[in-house]
């Protein structure tokens, strides 16, 4: 098969997007595009017409064509596969099929179509590995963000840390009788040392203060308390507003925080349980793809234990754990956690038993991760079955199985796509379900599945359909019961192992992918 150009161009024959996948001249394929609508002649049943030199395949959609131009030697019953899935490109990215909203998101479409064919040629691709690649999601990047903000959240509080030194010593000046100066370069003026922001803190910009802005003396001996957050900043409020008042730039990253922190809490299921003074979330997440004619492809499960103390009296604790996998998941620490005390007693406490735990700060201190190509690690199966029922549509039989019933899933969804513009006939299904036209999806909704439920069946047609449409199906659930065992038993103190401290624990598994190709 080579592809030479795929367009989207209305019934009149205009061109709103065109991407061409071979070299050939700009007016070879505006020429090739303005020949299609006068071939086009009235009760034309087929999908195709031929030409010469080129072939062109072409689908109605509403009042748009979705046109491919191949070589009259390419096999047509590929050109149509290809065209069926350039069909369903669209409609994920524009909400009408209409020449506004076809403009408005042309460069995600040519992104699209640029993953369909490479140099002319059908990539082995489906539709949501086209998704996935156009949306360029990192979890990298987004563990990048959330460290990157815990960073910014160090460097303010230094700051304000220094910033309320500085003004304690204007008040000891003021009682002393002495007045505090203009800001300059006078002898008797406060000595300029290198920055508010000591070579210590992190090097991320928190304020931009000129050189001339007093800072604090060198004989002045840093504070040796730990850092505390979340405390009364009423002190270096007022110290920023005279700044401010004086003609000094500073500014903050308040809002670049927030809009981090909104970003990252994105990924993960919110909770609403009421959290205690020290606060344990333990979090499960698992990436699975199974082929449609059965194998595992892809298993890994990524999980992370994070701590939040919000009071100093509990910030030197250590966390005892039950660890009783069988599977061989891979364990690692933090960095300053000691591995020696982890390797062997299974506790969770910091190299320096004298340093606190970060206060009001998730602190990530284990993660741990597994990958294995065994089919019996497979929580939950799916097999969808469609098969042709000879009148130019599928029948499909679908069905799950809970394969780990120790595990108790909740607000399950199972998305089966669908031809465009057609509509199910459901005729059995455990659960409810909802078809989505706009997403052309069928959801098979099903509130819990567990070892009392843990098979269910649905079935369904669907004309002018081949058994690939129903692909990928995707999985979705989230669960209060871990797939690794792994497990806090009690928080003590550092130094008195007998005196627990009381915590609140708050455990998920979700499906990040999950999906049958």
């Amino acid at each position: 098969m080579v592809l030479i150009s795929a367009a989207v161009c209305t019934k009149s024959g205009k061109t709103i997007v065109s991407r061409q996948f071979v070299e050939m001249t700009k007016s070879r394929i505006e020429g090739l595009l303005a020949a299609f609508p006068k071939l086009m002649t009235s009760g034309k049943q087929h999908t195709f017409v031929e030409t010469e030199s080129v072939r062109y395949v072409y689908q109605p959609m509403e009042k748009l064509y979705m046109l491919l131009i191949t070589t009259k030697a390419s096999n047509i019953l590929e050109d149509l596969e290809t065209l069926r899935l350039f069909s369903k490109v669209i409609p994920e990215y524009c909400r009408t099929l209409d020449e506004k909203d076809i403009l408005d998101n042309a460069f995600n479409l040519i992104f699209a179509f640029d993953e369909i064919v490479a140099l002319g040629y059908r990539e082995s691709v489906n539709l949501a590995q086209i998704k996935t690649f156009v949306e360029m999601d990192s979890h990298e990047e987004k563990v990048f963000q959330a460290v990157r903000e815990t960073q910014e959240k160090e460097a303010k509080q230094k700051m304000r840390e220094k910033a309320k030194e500085l003004q304690r010593q204007r008040m000891e000046s003021q009682k002393k009788g002495i007045p505090m100066r203009s800001y300059g370069n006078s002898s008797d003026s406060f000595g300029v040392s290198s920055s508010i922001s000591s070579s210590s803190s992190p090097t991320i910009g928190i304020a931009d203060i000129p050189k001339s802005t007093p800072t604090i003396s060198s004989k002045t001996a840093p504070t040796k308390n730990a850092l505390k957050l979340g405390g009364k900043t009423r002190d270096v409020d007022s110290f920023v507003d005279q700044l401010k008042s004086e003609g000094e730039k500073v500014t903050t990253l308040t809002s670049t925080a927030n809009t981090i922190a909104s970003t990252v809490a994105q990924i993960r299921p919110k909770s609403d349980i009421q959290m205690d003074e020290v606060h344990l979330r333990v979090e499960d997440k698992l990436t699975v793809r199974i082929g449609r004619d059965g194998g595992l492809q892809t298993f890994e499960l990524a999980g992370l234990l994070t701590l939040r103390v919000s009071d100093e009296k509990y910030g030197r604790i250590k966390i005892f754990l039950d660890n009783n996998d069988q599977r061989g998941i891979q364990l690692q620490t933090h960095p300053n956690i000691d591995k020696d005390l982890f390797r062997n007693k299974s506790q969770i406490g910091l190299k320096n038993p004298a340093k606190p735990f970060p206060m009001n700060t998730d602190v990530g201190v284990l993660k741990w991760r597994y990958t294995t190509q065994d089919e019996s690690a497979v929580p939950l199966t799916i097999n969808c079955w469609p098969s042709e029922n000879g009148e130019g549509g599928c029948d499909v039989n679908i069905e799950y199985e809970l394969e780990n019933t120790k595990l108790d899933l909740q607000d399950v969804t199972i998305a089966i796509p669908l031809p465009m513009g057609v509509t199910p006939s459901i005729t059995e299904c455990d659960g409810e379900y909802n078809h989505d036209s706009r997403k052309h999806q069928l959801l098979w909704n099903l509130p819990v599945i567990d070892a009392s439920n843990k098979q269910g069946a649905m079935e369904f047609s669907v004309g002018s359909s081949i058994p690939g449409d129903f692909f990928p199906v995707t999985l979705s659930f989230v669960s209060k019961t871990l797939y690794a065992d792994l497990k806090p038993a009690q928080i003590t103190f550092v130094d008195d192992e007998s005196n627990h401290v009381k915590y609140s624990i708050e455990t998920v598994l979700y499906a990040e992918k999950y999906e049958v190709v």
